[in-house]
């Protein structure tokens, strides 16, 4: 009698491309995604297939149209794993809730900052304690120009 386990893993990797012959197959602007994710635990054994293809542009991107790319300047954001030199994803047509980190625009000047909503009105809260948080005034002039979807940032040089 054959085991059912064996059988189901060989239709399974045989349904999938391997990671040797894939480059050549790729449309432009896509890139291999690996069938199984990649454990930050304990290691696993490794899988030399993928899954299909992955285009960054698919996956970052929600809106094009209201979809914009910035690069950050500053470290008031490092609580939130946002640092200096990152790209942002910003998507201009969310709308902004509590805590959603943000591209606003206060008093003519754009920063990022999570805004919070408070009894007292609104914060734009620094994620670094060496910054002070910014409580808006009634006579300060703050648009949200975006919604921050994505940081994107280099792990090494």
């Amino acid at each position: 009698m054959r085991n059912p386990k064996k059988l189901e893993r060989a239709a399974v990797q045989r349904s999938l491309t391997p990671v040797a012959n894939l480059n050549a197959m790729l449309p432009p602007g896509s890139h291999p995604l690996l069938a199984r994710p990649v454990p930050a635990g304990f290691p696993s054994p490794a899988d030399d297939y993928v899954e299909g293809c992955i285009s960054l542009d698919d996956y970052l991107v929600r809106a094009p149209a209201s979809t914009f790319f910035l690069k950050v300047a500053g470290d008031s954001m490092r609580g939130l794993a946002i640092f200096d030199g990152d790209l942002l994803v910003v998507d201009r047509a969310l709308q902004a809730t509590h805590e959603s980190v943000v591209i606003a625009v206060l008093d003519h000047e754009f920063t990022v900052k999570q805004l919070l909503h408070t009894p007292n009105g609104y914060v734009l809260h620094a994620a670094n304690p060496a910054y002070s948080d910014i409580v808006i005034k009634p006579e300060q002039e703050l648009t949200i120009w975006g919604v921050v979807r994505w940081a994107i940032h280099r792990l090494s040089v």
